[in-house]
């Protein structure tokens, strides 16, 4: 039984935190943002971000169900995606350049989010939320950080999108962003549906996938959602100035948050639990990289 008091506390340092980051990030990078009404877009970003959030979580939190969260997630990528490309239509028409990121970022979030929402509703629920979601104010740390995670790797876009003025034109470093983001996409398509199709198996249930990409890489997926965020980074290499790189963070972020906080940790600690008595696996754990082959 938790204690609701620890509860709050916990949930107030976690809002407090991913606030202060957030706020932080929009005054650093807003410098060359279209304004209105006083407010950036980049800020006007951050609002939807964390509104959309915290709007899910009052029926989901109510119905105790996790099931629309990764849609939401997915949903606020596109809402973002919308919003910067109008605000930033303000000033001056859209480029090619930002056209083209906004399509990556919609079919990116659509696929994912489609993904994952038919995922959790085949199998009922998420068992990350087991212990948040029969308390309100566990359940929206969750709710939080997925703000804090879109607005931070959705970053490189907004900056993008919400600029003033012309964007510069295009040129060998978008070419390699797009070249990144294509890989990265496919290895994260491929990824998923090899890991779909072994599950799908009767003769594989209780196994672990061990094929495929998932033969050079324990997390073949992360590794493709890492290298396209790096890709859509370069995207912005022409048209950033001063303190705005900061919105390079977002490629960094999403390799920490998938390999130190809500990703590869919490999958590694199913799978010992699962396989851990099983020689073959830990063979397999022992001779497969984490993310990226050749690097142990």
């Amino acid at each position: 039984m938790s204690d609701p008091k620890e509860d709050a506390r916990l949930s107030l340092i976690v809002v407090a935190i991913s606030l202060a980051i957030t706020t932080l990030i929009v005054a650093t990078v807003q410098k060359d943002s279209v304004y209105i009404q006083g407010v950036s877009v980049v800020g006007i970003s951050a609002i939807v971000c964390f509104g959309v959030q915290w709007l899910a979580w009052a029926p989901a939190s109510f119905f105790q169900t996790e099931r629309f969260y990764d849609l939401t997630g997915g949903l606020t990528y596109v809402a973002l995606t919308a919003i910067t490309l109008w605000g930033g239509s303000i000033d001056s028409a859209p480029g090619p350049r930002e056209v083209i990121v906004s399509l990556l970022v919609a079919v990116w979030s659509i696929r994912l989010s489609g993904f994952l929402f038919l995922r959790i509703h085949h199998a009922g629920k998420d068992g990350r939320f087991d212990d948040l979601k029969t308390s309100p104010t566990r359940f929206v740390i969750p709710w939080t950080l997925q703000a804090l995670w879109v607005f931070i790797t959705m970053n490189v876009v907004i900056v993008i999108n919400s600029q003033s003025g012309p964007s510069p034109p295009l040129g060998v470093w978008d070419a390699i962003g797009l070249l990144l983001w294509v890989t990265g996409f496919a290895i994260e398509v491929i990824a998923d549906r090899q890991k779909t199709q072994f599950n799908s198996i009767p003769e594989n249930e209780g196994k672990w996938i061990g094929e495929g990409l998932w033969a050079v890489s324990r997390h073949p997926n992360y590794m493709g959602e890492t290298i396209l965020w790096l890709g859509m980074a370069f995207f912005g290499v022409a048209c950033f100035t001063g303190l705005e790189f900061l919105a390079w963070i977002s490629p960094l972020f999403v390799y920490f948050l998938l390999t130190r906080i809500s990703g590869v940790p919490i999958l590694d600690r199913r799978a010992m639990e699962r396989w851990g008595d099983q020689p073959e696996y830990l063979e397999y754990r022992e001779k497969t990289p984490e993310i990226f082959p050749f690097f142990k």
